[in-house]
């Protein structure tokens, strides 16, 4: 039996229950259809066959568990650090237990290779451990002192939140969101992607069976116009945590502007990695095809634009184009696939017919360039790279979301930065210089909230991640994540007996 072939029977064994019970809501601590009975389906990316019906959610149930979340919520703050630390930790065991069925279910419903998902419950599981290990101090502030008077501030957490978590790697990133919403004492309800629902069962069901107490963690799945909606509308939600689309984050925006709701976007990106003449080039163009090809291009921060020095921009982009062709496409349980199918058939037709545009605008096709006839038949698009491109583009300047490169030259620095950021968005940014002094000047003038100089994103986890312009509005990671989570409070102790002001008296 191939590898292949055992882990299909191994894949089918874990969707089993999926396509027997289907994916209930989780309110209360209780699993639980949608009060009006509907479902709707979740395809598999793969062969376009469904995996499972998925409880169809809508106001009322956003309703039941935003009132979980608010009972829970008193009981949860007042836990110690220590006990939240303790508990988050045995999530994190629980989730590397169970890495292998998390990671299988993932590929099959998202259609990310296994060569990535393998490693998504482990970085759940570290994503847990890191701010399990900072609940202790969560509301740890410092004190400021001025003439007869001490200033103490301390952090609260900011009460039941909502998170609206996107179909891409949905397993990791709902860790990214949740994992710190508990540390810092606050309790959850969860719209998953709809495209991708499954392993965010799988999670809250992990994290009760640890011991995490019922409504603390409430999972509502649904629509975005209706579940979504229903959510950053709720007045006992006190914060919004949303990872999408930017168009998306505005409408969250004006939908949670009734209850002054606070938000936290992650929001798109149109990310350049600009590389100049003095870089390593065959290094240079290993990150840069990692980048836009791992994860089907499917990635918030991917290199979608690249922008080469006229001197080498051939050579450079022969060098990615070569290595673009080289990239297996495949079945996502196949262990040496790359790239696997995308989505949804929704947004294949949006990548494909971008890759259209950018024939129809003048663009060469260097790789790739339209459909893969993939096993199952599902939606397969080959790794792609257009060249001759200006920044004017449509190709350049919006975000596709799929294995799609757009390479462009610059003659100098000062171009080179003006192309960078010539874009609505400003999440990350790719520098490829030997020059350090160059290394200093660029990236400081570069719009971005994330810039890796020599370097694909490589994440540590205590540095703030977010971006400017239309690609988010806060900051994770580290203690930026509890400045969001938390409200911080002042209060200010008299030291002397000093003057007051006596009015009426």
């Amino acid at each position: 039996m191939s590898d292949l072939q055992g882990n299909l029977k191994k894949a089918e064994a874990y969707l089993a229950r999926f396509k027997r019970d289907g994916v209930l809501n989780q309110i209360g601590g209780e699993a639980a259809p949608a009060l009006d009975g509907t479902t709707f389906e979740t395809l598999s990316p793969v062969d376009l066959k469904p995996l499972a019906k998925v409880a169809r959610g809508g106001a009322v149930d956003i309703d039941r568990g935003a009132k979980a979340a608010k009972a829970a919520f008193p009981a949860w703050a007042a836990m110690p650090g220590e006990a939240r630390k303790k508990l988050l930790h045995r999530i994190a065991d629980a989730i590397e237990t169970r890495a292998e069925e998390i990671a299988f279910v993932e590929c099959m419903d998202t259609g990310q290779a296994l060569k990535f998902m393998a490693k998504a419950a482990l970085r759940g599981a570290e994503n847990f451990r890191f701010f399990a290990d900072r609940a202790p101090e969560a509301r740890d502030g410092e004190t400021l002192r001025t003439t007869g008077q001490v200033n103490m501030t301390t952090r609260v957490p900011i009460g039941p939140v909502g998170i609206i978590t996107p179909w891409n790697t949905p397993f990791m990133l709902s860790t990214w969101k949740i994992a710190p919403a508990l540390a810092a004492g606050c309790t959850v309800v969860h719209k998953p992607a709809e495209f991708s629902p499954l392993t965010a069962r799988l999670l809250v069901e992990i994290a009760e069976e640890a011991g995490l107490p019922k409504g603390v963690w409430n999972l509502v799945n649904g629509l975005g116009e209706h579940a979504g909606k229903a959510l950053t509308e709720h007045p006992d939600i006190k914060a919004i945590g949303f990872v999408g689309e930017s168009r998306t984050g505005s409408m969250i925006m004006r939908q949670g502007a009734d209850t002054l709701k606070r938000v936290h976007f992650e929001l798109g990106g149109k990310n350049p990695v600009i590389v100049f003449a003095d870089a390593d080039l065959e290094r240079a163009a290993d990150a840069a095809v990692f980048m836009i090809y791992s994860l089907n291009g499917e990635r918030c921060t991917s290199s979608s634009r690249l922008l080469v020095e006229a001197s080498v921009y051939d050579e450079f982009t022969d060098l990615v184009a070569e290595k673009a062709k080289r990239i297996k496409i495949g079945h996502p349980l196949d262990p040496a696939t790359v790239v696997g199918p995308l989505i949804h058939p929704v947004h294949e037709e949006k990548v494909l017919s971008y890759i259209e545009i950018g024939k129809s605008e003048g663009a060469v096709v260097a790789a790739g360039g339209g459909k893969f006839a993939g096993p199952g038949g599902g939606c397969y698009v080959s790794p792609t790279l257009f060249t001759g491109a200006t920044n004017r583009m449509r190709i350049a300047q919006e975000e596709i979301f799929g294995p799609v490169l757009t390479a462009i030259s610059f003659k100098d620095e000062a171009e080179a930065l003006a192309l960078a950021n010539d874009t609505q968005y400003g999440l990350t940014g790719y520098l490829w210089t030997s020059d350090v002094t160059r290394a200093f000047r660029f990236t400081d003038a570069l719009d971005a909230g994330m810039i890796w100089v020599n370097s694909e994103n490589v994440r540590h986890l205590p540095t703030p991640f977010g971006g400017v312009k239309n690609s988010g509005i806060g900051r994770d990671g580290g203690d930026h994540s509890f400045d969001f989570y938390m409200e911080t409070k002042n209060i200010a102790f008299a030291t002397t007996a000093h003057a007051i002001q006596k009015l009426g008296g």
